[in-house]
């Protein structure tokens, strides 16, 4: 292996034992490996464990999509080409699971048409090996941030979701129409009702979603409304 490529590879290859011993917090970050070279694969966790990262490898892809998904932040070192499928296809399928895993794609003969199409598609990077450890491991780096901002971005949508859930229909009513920018006269016409029960509906509405303004309140309900079915 070229001399730029870092990686311990073994002397002989040897199945990967998991990373991390011991008890494990659900914070704890885990990087997924999926590689059919069972050296790289290896090599890739020896370096992970180094820098005190777990690692769990698999060498198919329908392994690691079969496997279960790890209570605190993630990411997948992919590689692009796998037995029987390619890692634009992996990544598809995390997609059609409501699992945007970062992925980060390794492959031994990129091209620049595979490259955007990788980017565009989410990939946190693309890298072509041989590569540095160092490179690498920012990738997984910004990777784990991607995957902890998007964990708390989920759960403070699953608090503003709940907190909506306990409006009443017409407090639900007012709260669209107040958001939208009607004011509680005309909110209050276009319902039928007298302006007085509009604010109280309002006020209502302000305590029960905890906004501490009027702009709060819009971006709650927009959060709301983009995580509904289309």
């Amino acid at each position: 292996m070229p001399a730029s490529h870092h990686f311990p590879i073994p002397q002989r290859a040897s199945q990967p034992a998991p990373a991390g011993r011991g008890r494990r917090g659900p914070d704890e970050p885990t990087v997924f490996v999926v590689d059919d070279d069972e050296s790289v694969r290896h090599a890739l966790c020896s370096l992970l464990r180094s820098v005190s990262l777990h690692c769990v490898a698999f060498a198919r892809a329908d392994e690691f999509l079969e496997a279960p998904e790890p209570a605190g932040p993630a990411c997948l070192v992919l590689d692009m080409r796998l037995p029987h499928t390619s890692g634009f296809d992996v990544q598809q399928a995390l997609a059609e699971r409501g699992r945007a895993l970062p992925v980060i794609f390794v492959t031994g003969y990129g091209t620049i048409p595979m490259t955007v199409q990788a980017m565009k598609a989410g990939a946190v990077e693309f890298l072509t090996k041989p590569f540095a450890e160092a490179t690498l491991l920012d990738a997984i780096r910004r990777a784990l941030d991607t995957d902890r901002a998007a964990a708390a971005e989920q759960s403070q949508l699953q608090v503003l979701k709940a907190r909506y859930q306990t409006l009443t229909p017409r407090e639900r009513e007012v709260m669209a129409l107040v958001v939208s920018g009607l004011l509680n006269k005309q909110a209050a016409a276009q319902l039928g009702t007298s302006e007085i029960t509009v604010k109280v509906h309002r006020r209502q509405v302000m305590t029960k979603m905890q906004a501490d303004s009027l702009p709060d309140l819009v971006r709650m309900s927009a959060r709301v409304a983009a995580a509904r079915p289309s």
